[in-house]
Order: C-alpha cells, then structure tokens, then sequence
C-alpha cells in the first residue's frame, strides 16, 4: 500500500502555479472594498459574503485564468489571505 503524502512548502507557492483554492472558500464582506454588488450574495439577514456560482466557485474568478476580475476591489478577507501562508497550503492539500 502507498500513502501519498504532499509536502508543498510556501516557496513552492507562486502566482503562475496558483490553482485559486481559496476561491471555492466563504467570504464575508466585512468592509466597503468596491466589490460590485452583482458578485454580493445577500442572506435573510443581511450578510453578505461574495457570491458563488454553481460550481462552488467565487463568481468573481475568471475560469479561463484562474485570476480574480475584481482584483483591485476584492474583499478584505481576500486581501488578507496570503499566498503560501498556512492556510493557503492548507486549502491546496486539501483541495489538489
């Protein structure tokens, strides 16, 4: 029996082998960052967080570049979220 195991270390992480798993995540937005309200999804009770399409995917990713099209408005939480952090290798793991 082999286990495969993905030991992928924060330097192996750059933009051009980004597969953008943290797109499939819940985003909140928690402040006005520009986000156009057509990739807002508003709750019962008035939250909002970005919304997703069909496919479990923000709806502001471009699926041909895996790139976000709202970049320079995206969401706090988007801005924070830093590429080979732990929670980045984290979402690959989990996800690839």
């Amino acid at each position: 029996m082999t286990i495969k195991v993905k030991n992928l270390l924060a330097q192996d992480v750059t933009c051009s082998n980004c597969k953008a798993c943290c797109c499939s995540l819940e985003v909140m937005i928690i402040s006005d960052t520009g986000v156009p309200s057509k990739y807002i999804y508003v709750d019962e009770h008035g939250s909002e967080t970005m919304l997703r399409l069909d496919d479990g995917w923000c709806s502001a990713l471009d699926r041909n570049t895996l790139m976000c099209s709202i970049y320079e408005n995206r969401p706090w939480v988007c801005r924070e979220f830093e590429m080979g952090s732990f929670e980045c290798i984290n979402e690959r793991t989990i996800k690839l």
